[in-house]
């Protein structure tokens, strides 16, 4: 077991491309530990073997199957070391009329972008309650703010996640746990190359993971005595 005192140690999921991938980058440049958490494995080995040797460790999870988070977690700190920071990333976008959206991909939306966090963010709870200290960012959207025609699942599931956040971080405050909830505007990322997300938008005045991985880094690393509650990085180019 690694020493937290002498280690930072961070879980960031939907980490084998875009945000996910640059955010896993930027906090290995700043010397933190990361356990990187996604569904492809190949993916995630490609994203480890980029990084310092020793700096990460691939863990293929589907982050759906609930019941095997705790493990998990588990998992990760009997590898690394106590997580001192959750990034709850992952996410799937999926366009459609709200009237004839199949119920299916409703509830597969609503799975991986809000009750993912909430189940994950249960698991590493327990153990940053016991060291009273821990950070927990999750990357919501400037849909958990703003809603979009043919978007709706989507804003309904970042909606959710803000009022997570919000909620969360009144009930963990007073034990020295933070909680950030960020909120991009749109970033050229896969998730535009999605069967599931038909739009045709200018990627190239979007933001780039790297300039969002940028602010969680900034915010994981504030001092322990504040927090950054919530905020909104938009790209300034004309894209939402």
């Amino acid at each position: 077991m690694v020493d937290d005192t002498a280690h930072r140690v961070a879980l960031v999921t939907g980490a084998s491309s875009g945000i996910g991938r640059a955010t896993a980058t930027a906090l290995v440049e700043a010397g933190w530990l990361v356990a990187l958490v996604a569904r492809d494995s190949k993916r995630l080995a490609e994203v480890s073997e980029a990084l310092v040797p020793g700096s990460a460790r691939a863990f293929a999870q589907d982050l759906t199957d609930f019941d095997r988070l705790a493990a998990l977690v588990a998992e990760v700190e009997a590898s690394l070391g106590p997580l001192t920071l959750l990034v709850n990333n992952a996410g799937v976008g999926h366009t459609g009329a709200l009237a004839t959206l199949p119920l299916a991909e409703w509830q597969q939306v609503l799975a991986v972008n809000l009750t993912a966090p909430f189940a994950l963010t249960q698991a590493v709870l327990p153990g940053m309650r016991a060291r009273r200290r821990g950070t927990i960012i999750n990357i919501v959207s400037i849909a958990g703010q703003r809603t979009f025609p043919e978007w709706g699942a989507y804003a309904t599931s970042k909606h959710g996640l803000m009022a997570f956040s919000r909620t969360l971080a009144q009930e963990v405050r007073s034990e020295g746990i933070r909680v950030m909830a960020l909120c991009p505007g749109a970033v050229d990322t896969p998730l535009w190359d999605s069967a599931q997300v038909q739009a045709d938008f200018d990627r190239s005045a979007m933001l780039t993971a790297d300039s969002v991985a940028r602010l969680v880094l900034w915010a994981a690393e504030l001092p322990e005595g504040v927090v950054l509650e919530e905020a909104v990085l938009m790209p300034n180019r004309g894209a939402f």
